[in-house]
């Protein structure tokens, strides 16, 4: 029998929390049937509100003070809420921690679930009265995050002592096991962990493949490894936080990337999924394009750096074509409220995996261009047009990622990944004569 549940959605805001609207969600067993969201009328008298969803759920479009929402394009949820909500890691900790089967749970439970430390600026509680649930511990709890992960992984209970996870691993997305942890200095980082079922090293590899694209002029968060005995773990820093001087609000010029201390304060930044942007479900990924991202892009982005995401998106799908970075899914392209601009922007390259494969005729997640998911630089070339990019800039992008990934196993080797974990990944890099034809070279520089 269907149900409404009726939540609180909090936004934090500055230095602090702000009851921002009410989701009422109507559920049948584990089942979302349909969303409805109200803004509370003096968050929307805020100057410094920000919009839940930016689809669905705009603030700055028509009035909306008083009306409730419903999502866009006949869709059971709204975007910003799901890009809240744990995906397939962190609702196995949530069932882990519950003790219930797979999948088992009404989309409400996993929300409320999922802990304040979730990625993004929102929180969903019960109540307006119910308090942010927040306990991050720092890195020398790690050993016991990834004791309990492994546990999760096999579908063995979680002792007492390691159920630390059931706070620092809950909010988290992607399948692979991690938790939230503090580094050293305080910030607050994504560790992942090795999985039983690797071929291969995969937090030394991707986080390789991320500095790659760092050095191929990618904005990818700060990125490193870890060993913790034998096994070695990835850590990335969460770029939806940034800490400044209390009191102090970000200016145009603020750097967002200062050291965590006593006298400052951590903030939030909000991000939202490209499944949110381009208001799909995600069933609907694959039918998708990464034209479609430009376009949204340019629909929502803050009109200052429309130029500059649509090189940077074009250049990541070069980037993914050229190492098979296949994994490339509307969910692994997100997309933050800069408070310096202040708007949306596409934020920094996450979930950067090449996958080895020996097939000759290869396809991304995404249609590519005027051949669809085919993985050419020919494909992409063609349709760069759909970036706002003209054919002679689009040739230099390419050349300049193609000056460093044709290097990559000089860049792995110095980083430290071993020549067999090079062997076994090498399948994954292409040669730009395999994908590019003569035609299309005489546009590169």
């Amino acid at each position: 029998m269907a149900r409404d549940q009726q939540l609180m959605t909090f936004a934090c805001l500055g230095e602090a929390w702000a009851p921002c609207g009410q989701l009422t969600m109507t559920e049948e067993g584990s089942a979302l049937l349909a969303s409805r969201f109200a803004y509370g009328l003096r968050y929307l008298d805020r100057p410094d509100a920000i919009e839940v969803d930016p689809v669905s759920l705009g603030i700055h479009g028509e009035p909306i003070k008083g009306r409730l929402l419903l999502p866009v394009n006949a869709l059971t949820g709204f975007g910003g809420i799901r890009d809240a909500a744990p995906d397939s890691w962190g609702r196995r900790v949530i069932e882990a921690k519950l003790k219930v089967p797979a999948n088992s749970l009404p989309e409400s439970q996993y929300l409320l679930h999922a802990g304040s430390d979730r990625v993004g600026a929102l929180d969903i509680r019960s109540d307006i009265d119910t308090p942010p649930a927040s306990a991050v511990g720092n890195i020398y709890a790690i050993e016991y995050l990834m004791e309990a992960a492994e546990r999760i992984e096999e579908g063995l209970p979680v002792p007492a002592n390691l159920e630390l996870i059931f706070v620092q691993g809950t909010g988290l997305g992607g399948a692979r096991p991690k938790a939230t942890i503090r580094d050293d200095a305080g910030h607050l980082v994504l560790a992942k962990f090795p999985s039983k079922t690797d071929a291969f090293d995969v937090p030394l590899i991707e986080t390789a493949s991320l500095l790659l694209a760092k050095e191929a002029g990618l904005n990818v968060p700060a990125v490193e490894t870890r060993m913790l005995g034998d096994r070695r773990l990835m850590m990335i820093r969460r770029f939806d936080r940034y800490w400044l001087d209390r009191g102090v609000m970000p200016q145009a010029n603020t750097d967002l990337l200062l050291a965590p201390a006593a006298t400052r304060t951590e903030r939030r930044m909000a991000f939202v999924s490209g499944l949110t942007l381009i208001g799909c479900d995600e069933t609907e990924s694959r039918t998708k394009a990464y034209s479609d991202l430009a376009a949204a892009i340019r629909k929502y982005c803050h009109t200052a750096i429309v130029r500059a995401d649509n090189e940077e998106l074009f250049k990541r799908m070069v980037f993914n074509i050229l190492v098979t970075n296949d994994d490339d899914h509307l969910r692994n392209h997100g997309f933050i409220w800069d408070p310096r601009l202040p708007g949306w922007r596409l934020s920094p390259l996450y979930d950067v995996l090449p996958r080895p494969s020996h097939a000759t005729e290869r396809q991304l997640h995404l249609e590519i261009g005027p051949q669809g998911r085919s993985a050419t630089i020919d494909n992409a070339l063609a349709g760069c047009q759909r970036f706002s990019i003209s054919t002679a800039r689009a040739g230099e992008l390419i050349a300049g990622i193609w000056a460093v990934v044709r290097e990559w196993r000089v860049f792995f080797d110095q980083y430290g990944v071993g020549a067999l974990d090079c062997d076994k990944i090498a399948p994954a890099f292409r040669h730009l004569d395999d994908i590019c034809s003569a035609e299309t070279r005489r546009h590169l520089p």
